[in-house]
């Protein structure tokens, strides 16, 4: 009878160590490449960028006035005019995007004295605002036509360092009233914590946060260093609260903090990889990137996640008493 009880236990035991392995590492697996759409025409349209199989991420730049009693209003460079309703035609990019499984956000920037919240009333215009025009609500006026968004991008960088917070909270309350869910993304500057954000990520709220590696010297990867860029990364990741992390880049080649695509794969990759908030890499911007191809040259390296194979020896006490 006790042989018995012994060889019922084993493979339950093992399987739920199997599961436990899987539980660990299963999360992590996912990783992908974000990038800015939006700022040169010559870049290609939406449909263009989702059909290089090359991102996982679209962020639309930018929302660039809004707040404080402003009409908000997006720019989007030279692919379309927004005062005379032709943006709209976006739309049947972003819907291109997303049945590709693409997410697709809306990313709002700071703009001098374009921009501002001036309280939490006026945030809760703005989410209000954001809701009914890019997201789930209605409005007869959608600038970018009737598809719906993924989320909205925070890319805060001057002016006012209040009510950030009050605007992703009224933003998060709307996952509850949508048929999808909305994502909130947030590109902070890397000197850790972000002045003009730093409050809002703490919230929890936001699901993808992109650290902007350039133009902050302190923290940027320069002439061959990349201790100051991982020691950030270190320092973001075991602080803040956010589903996944990405390593943000310039994907032009003439700044002084781009990264060679040999060095992100052999020295900063390998480091940054074993955060299990791990996300990928975000690349400034997609003119850019079509001029050098750097998203072509690290996307595979970008994406393979190994697994950690986990090596366990389990002693079972004698007294343990066994299954009948």
């Amino acid at each position: 009878m006790a042989t018995r009880g012994r060889s019922r236990r084993t493979p339950s035991l093992l399987l739920f160590l199997t599961l436990v392995v899987f539980s660990l590492v299963g999360t992590s697996l996912a990783a992908g490449i974000a990038i800015y759409w939006g700022k040169n025409a010559i870049e290609g349209t939406l449909t263009n960028a989702c059909a290089t199989n090359r991102y996982a991420y679209i962020n639309i730049a930018f929302l660039y006035i809004f707040g404080n009693s402003q009409t908000p209003q997006i720019n989007l460079s030279d692919h379309c005019n927004p005062s005379s309703d032709d943006c709209t035609a976006v739309s049947d990019g972003i819907r291109y995007c997303q049945n590709r499984g693409i997410k697709v956000m809306l990313s709002i920037i700071s703009g001098g004295k374009n921009y501002s919240l001036s309280s939490p009333s006026d945030a809760k215009n703005i989410a209000d605002f954001l809701w009914n025009n890019f997201l789930g609500g209605n409005s007869s006026s959608r600038p970018l036509g009737d598809a719906v968004l993924d989320g909205i991008d925070f890319n805060i960088e001057d002016g006012s360092t209040l009510y950030w917070d009050d605007l992703a909270r009224y933003l998060s309350a709307y996952r509850k009233q949508g048929k999808k869910k909305v994502y909130l993304t947030a590109a902070p500057q890397c000197p850790y914590p972000d002045r003009y954000l730093g409050r809002s990520i703490n919230t929890g709220l936001f699901d993808y946060v992109w650290i902007q590696y350039y133009d902050n010297p302190s923290c940027d990867y320069s002439s061959g260093n990349v201790n100051n860029l991982l020691s950030s990364w270190m320092q973001w990741t075991s602080s803040i609260p956010a589903t996944k992390i990405f390593l943000g880049l310039p994907s032009s080649i003439g700044v002084s903090s781009f990264v060679p695509a040999n060095v992100l794969i052999s020295q900063i990759l390998p480091v940054v990889k074993t955060s299990p908030k791990y996300g990928g890499v975000m690349l400034w911007s997609k003119y850019s990137d079509d001029q050098s191809g750097y998203s072509s040259s690290i996307k595979s390296s970008v994406e393979d996640v190994n697994c950690v194979v986990l090596s366990i020896r389990l002693t079972l006490p004698s007294q343990l008493p066994l299954e009948s």
